[in-house]
């Protein structure tokens, strides 16, 4: 058969991978898809210096490529929200299939994209938007297809696990290591999306939906980041056994689907919890499977670069099917989608870890465990660090066992209510993920 021809968006450092893997294992990736895959024509405003384009059309208009009759798929690796969903809608309206690695744009317009590609026939392709290379929207979407999914959660934001590791490992403070993490290129110079669990958010939420079978809303995914903790939490979490990790957590329950993003204390014997550096990690829990974990390299070049390729092979293998029998975008037919309500933050259920400044007086304790059992909270496990005695107040640190989140605050507005011998609280969510 003819070669599939490929435009691609974007040369930068995933764009630049995708190009040099597909001309690095050309005859590889013809044997698998039963094609060849050339690339025809690139759009970029400056032309990689590790990438040979040699006699390869090169325009600084993307939508010369989304317009071009010559190609079969747009590869967009521009990034961002408004080009890109111009160049995608664009490709899409004139017959192109597309293949993306922007989480951003598939999280918050993806049911539009979807939609579109409908109505035309065409294919919208984006195992890399989650995750880098590790090939997990394929594994939920196929390889897991005879299960109903109850949970997953996942460390999928290299950044914040670099920043967790440093500070678990060598004792840093949360500054420092982000300071390091930018000189090294793990963050950016406005590390927000990073730190603030916002690029997690984006990953999750398409995630839950492949999960699910829910359409795609980011809107109402609950978001918190990792700024505020400190090297004590850090270290007593690993006295209680326990390490934190930024994790993406969604959940089925009768109530609704919980989809939410924040530090979490995971036991340290957890696979989840040994996931250190930029490594990523997803663990999908299914009925009939149980769980499963997808471990490895959650950006870069050619990690990523793997993720698009694959999907490139896909679409060239799809190309003479039927747009009927193609694997649905979210892996249910798109009218068998649910609409199971996303739950607010206040209704999901967790353990919770409380570090409590209080006063060194007699009754403090019983106080605090009083306001915590009115509100149906039974403590798991308490440790009290009487030496490290600051502004006159003790850190009280305590595990509860698992109670609706609406409790907790609750509680922590009647303990700092008692400013007189509380000084603040902090709380950080516990998941056993068993």
């Amino acid at each position: 058969m003819k070669p599939v021809k490929v435009g691609i968006c974007g040369l930068g450092t995933v764009g630049g991978g995708t190009f040099n893997v597909l001309k690095r294992n050309a005859e590889e990736i013809a044997r698998r898809a039963g094609r060849g895959i050339e690339v025809a024509q690139i759009a970029t405003r400056q032309l990689n210096p590790k990438c040979d384009t040699g006699s390869i059309s090169i325009t600084d208009d993307v939508f010369a490529v989304a317009s071009n009759p010559e190609i079969d798929i747009v590869v967009e690796l521009i990034g961002g929200y408004t080009l890109a969903l111009e160049l995608v809608l664009k490709a899409i309206e004139n017959g192109k299939h597309v293949v993306t690695a922007n989480k951003a744009l598939i999280a918050v317009h993806g049911n539009e994209i979807f939609a579109r590609a409908r109505e035309r026939g065409v294919i919208v392709a984006f195992e890399a938007s989650v995750a880098g290379g590790i090939p997990v929207i394929k594994a939920i979407r196929e390889g897991l297809a005879a299960n109903r999914i109850n949970w997953l959660a996942g460390i999928i934001n290299g950044t914040g696990n670099f920043i967790l590791t440093e500070m678990r490992e060598k004792g840093r403070a949360f500054e420092d290591v982000l300071k390091e993490a930018q000189a090294l290129g793990y963050a950016e110079a406005d590390p927000t999306f990073d730190v603030e669990g916002i690029d997690a958010a984006h990953k999750l939420t398409i995630l839950a939906s492949i999960a699910f079978g829910i359409p795609l809303q980011f809107d109402k995914a609950y978001t918190e980041g990792i700024s505020r903790l400190t090297t004590a939490d850090v270290n007593y979490a690993e006295a209680l056994g326990y390490r934190i990790k930024h994790l993406g957590v969604a959940r089925r329950t009768e109530a609704g689907i919980e989809l939410r993003v924040h530090p979490t204390l995971i036991p340290a014997d957890r696979l989840l919890a040994n996931v250190n550096g930029v490594m990523n990690a997803v663990m999908v829990n299914g009925d009939a499977v149980g769980s499963t974990l997808y471990y490895g390299a959650g950006a870069g070049m050619e990690p990523t670069a793997s993720a698009v390729v694959a999907d490139l092979v896909d679409v060239a293998r799809a190309l003479t099917t039927d747009p009927n029998n193609r694997v649905p975008h979210l892996a249910f037919q798109p009218d068998s989608l649910s609409a199971h309500p996303i739950l607010p933050v206040s209704a999901c259920e967790t353990a919770y870890y409380l570090r409590i400044q209080a006063k060194d007086h007699p009754g403090v304790l019983a106080q605090v465990a009083t306001i915590l059992s009115e509100r149906g909270i039974n403590i798991e496990s308490i440790m009290q660090k009487e030496a490290e005695v600051q502004d006159g107040l003790v850190p009280v640190i305590l595990v509860t066992h698992r109670v609706v989140e609406q409790c907790i605050d609750d509680a922590i507005a009647a303990l700092e209510a008692l400013d007189d011998v509380v000084g603040s609280v902090v709380r950080i969510r516990v998941e056993q993920l068993n």
